[in-house]
């Protein structure tokens, strides 16, 4: 994708060039401006890749679809016209969810300065409100940037006094989710004004509603995100010992699994959560101590063939197992042999075999005892056909390195067996593919008694030899 940008207006101007100039019909004219874009390296992703609507008979301008239709709605609005703007609110909502390019025209245009005065019309309308909602949340999907002070306050005063409404916390959490993916500010503001209980408290409360649950969790997650590029220092790991400490937030997680041992995508959701908030030793450990470890294991056994549920279950053992009592507790619950399955069962998955080669790596750390059953699993060979599988992928190749200097590094008995598989070769060759592998690919190659070339270069200088 290219990093350069260019105004919605230049690519219309372009299209229109296309159809007056060169004769050409609207979908052609279109196809040839993309073209001419993307050859030159532009990025087209927030563009409306479209031909204007025809121009009224008053003189206005070509507007795009998405255009009219907030213009509707800011009639609407300003008219009071609240039959009006309940159909101009579905309407704007159902296209903005079509792609990112319409709610980014639209939020340029001022859609949110349009959809937030619709609140005080429609209070105590509970059907309007929920309408106002859902445009909100489509707006602010990819667009953080445009929630002020204002809606943070409203957000949060909506999970307060509709705490008992299902469907009402769900629109204004997803809101939440919305606002604080890849903002950082926001997300300091709303657990500064209270968010981090009023989620736990709508798991509690809605622990019967799969949607309630699901995104309420998401949105606890993403609190402990560090994905704002603009922030150095983010406050992630403080939020997520809030989110342990000050709300309890493993004991609801993991109580709220419970009530849905059969549905796969809420469970998959908890254990991402609960990946995410092992940031301390004693939370690995209160993990297992709350009966997490369990169901994260039942999960993988159950779950097997759904990829998704079975990568974020092998994030969450690779995290809790950084405690090294959770790293026996996972061993003996018959974790090693379910991962080792879940890679070989998904190899054509990178993102699987990365996990799990991780996951095995963890609990292989400064464990001899691990090592064995890891080996006797099949867990060397199987990440070594995972190198085999994905050569391209240095996630995987980085991680399988580094699982097998920690399988022989304290037994060496494991140099001989693990070479006959053919992994001298491998290491080898991602060390030479992989900048990024040299070191750890260097020390497996090193700890497997293979002859290892430091690559010294000469850099001019007197005793000055960089490796």
């Amino acid at each position: 994708m290219g990093s350069r940008q260019i105004a919605q207006e230049t690519f219309d101007d372009a299209v229109q060039e296309n159809i007056t100039e060169f004769e050409m019909d609207p979908e052609e004219a279109v196809r040839e401006a993309v073209q001419q874009f993307e050859a030159q390296g532009v990025d087209l992703s927030n563009i409306v890749k479209a031909v204007r609507q025809p121009a009224s008979e008053n003189g206005q301008k070509q507007k795009h679809e998405i255009l009219l239709t907030l213009d509707s709605l800011r009639r609407s609005v300003a008219d009071s016209d609240l039959t009006e703007m309940a159909e101009q609110l579905v309407l704007f909502t159902e296209q903005c969810k079509e792609q990112l390019a319409f709610r980014y025209l639209a939020g340029q245009h001022g859609a949110y300065s349009v959809v937030f005065p619709a609140f005080q019309m429609a209070s105590g309308d509970r059907n309007l409100m929920l309408k106002v909602f859902y445009a909100l949340s489509a707006i602010l999907d990819g667009q953080p940037d445009l929630l002020d002070s204002a809606g943070q306050d409203l957000l949060l005063q909506t999970l307060k006094e509709y705490a008992e409404d299902a469907e009402m916390t769900l629109a204004a959490i997803r809101c939440v989710r919305h606002a604080c993916l890849k903002h950082e500010q926001n997300r300091q503001d709303l657990v500064k004004g209270g968010v981090l209980p009023l989620l736990t408290g709508a798991i509690v409360q809605h622990g019967d509603s799969a949607d309630v649950v699901r995104t309420a969790a998401s949105a606890l997650r993403i609190m402990t995100f560090d994905d704002d590029i603009r922030v150095p220092f983010g406050h992630a790991h403080d939020h997520a010992k809030m989110i342990v400490l000050e709300n309890d937030g493993l004991r609801v997680l993991i109580e709220a699994a419970k009530a849905f041992t059969d549905n796969a995508s809420v469970l998959s959701e908890l254990c991402a959560t609960l990946s995410r908030l092992s940031v301390r030793n004693e939370f690995c450990q209160d993990i297992v101590d709350l009966g997490g470890l369990h169901f994260m294991v039942s999960l993988l056994a159950d779950c097997i063939d759904h990829p998704d549920v079975v990568k974020q279950v092998l994030s969450a053992i690779r995290a809790v197992a950084g405690n090294d009592d959770v790293k026996d507790a996972i061993v003996n619950a018959g974790g090693t042999d379910l991962i080792v399955l879940a890679i070989s069962h998904h190899l054509a998955n990178p993102q699987i075999c990365e996990q799990g080669c991780a996951a095995l790596c963890m609990l292989a750390l400064r464990k001899p005892e691990n090592c064995n059953v890891i080996m006797e699993g099949g867990g060397a060979l199987a990440a070594l056909q995972a190198m085999k599988a994905h050569p391209k992928e240095v996630a995987v190749q980085k991680q399988a390195c580094m699982l097998i200097r920690n399988l022989v590094s304290r037994s060496r008995d494991f140099s001989q067996p693990i070479l006959e598989m053919g992994a001298e070769n491998l290491i080898t060759e991602a060390r030479a593919t992989h900048k990024d592998c040299d070191d750890v690919a260097k020390a497996a190659l090193r700890d497997l008694g293979c002859k290892v070339e430091l690559r010294e270069l000469w850099t001019g200088q007197k005793g000055s030899l960089a490796q």
